[in-house]
C-alpha cells in the first residue's frame, strides 16, 4: 500500500472510520507483532501487548494531530503496553516468590523450571513469523547484551521500520544520537552473532 492511501486511512480513521483503522492496522500489524515479540521474548505476551496496543490506538486515534506521526505515535503506544506487562510480570513473580512457603521451593521450581522450558521450546520453534529456533534463541541473547535503551532503538529501527527522527520523538534523544547509538548497537550486535 502506498503512503497516499495510507495518508487516506489515517485520516478516515481519525474521523471514527473502523474500517479504515483496521485497514490501517493491516498495514503495520507484523511490524508491531514483531516489535512486541522481540521485545517480551514470547508469542503470547506478544499478542497480548499488540492487542492492548490496538485497543488504546483505537480509543486515542482522534487525538492524533499529525498524520505523519501515526508510525511513531502507534509504536509508542506499543511500546508503553510492552513495559506494562514486562512490569506487571516482575511483580507477580515477586508476589509469587514471596507466597511460595520453603518447603515448596523444591518442587516448585523444578515444576516451573519445566513448565518455562516447554514453553520457551515451543514458542522458540514457531518463531516470530518464520524465524528458524536457531536464529531466534542467537538474536533473542544477543539483543539481551544491549541495554534496554539500545535494544529498543534497534527494534524501533530495524523491526518497525521507523526513521530516526520518529525513533528521537519516541526516545527524547536527537535523531544524530539516536543514529549513533543505533550504529553502536548494530556494532555490538554484529560481534555477538559472529
Amino acid at each position: 500500500m502506498n503512503a497516499k492511501n495510507v495518508q487516506q486511512l489515517i485520516e478516515l480513521a481519525r474521523a471514527g472510520n473502523a474500517d479504515a483503522f483496521c485497514a490501517l492496522y493491516d498495514v503495520y500489524r507484523h511490524r508491531l507483532y514483531r516489535y512486541a515479540y522481540y521485545r517480551l521474548g514470547n508469542a503470547v505476551d506478544a499478542e497480548d501487548a499488540v492487542s492492548e496496543c490496538v485497543l488504546s490506538a483505537w480509543r486515542q486515534i482522534g487525538n492524533l494531530r499529525e498524520p505523519d506521526a501515526f508510525p511513531s505515535w502507534i509504536f509508542r503506544i506499543l511500546s508503553h503496553c510492552c513495559g506494562q506487562l514486562i512490569d506487571q510480570q516482575i511483580t507477580q513473580r515477586q508476589h509469587t516468590s514471596l507466597d511460595k512457603a520453603p518447603d515448596d521451593a523444591g518442587n516448585a521450581g523444578a515444576e516451573n523450571s519445566a513448565t518455562l522450558q516447554g514453553g520457551a521450546a515451543s514458542n522458540m520453534s514457531s518463531g516470530a513469523a518464520g524465524d528458524s529456533a536457531d536464529t531466534w534463541l542467537d538474536l533473542r541473547q544477543a539483543l539481551d547484551q544491549l541495554s534496554d535503551e539500545e535494544r529498543n532503538i534497534v527494534l524501533f529501527s530495524a523491526v518497525a521500520g521507523l526513521k530516526s527522527r520518529e525513533i528521537a520523538d519516541l526516545t527524547g534523544k536527537t535523531a544524530g544520537s539516536v543514529r549513533s547509538s543505533l550504529s553502536r548497537s548494530l556494532k555490538k550486535l554484529r560481534g555477538y552473532l559472529s
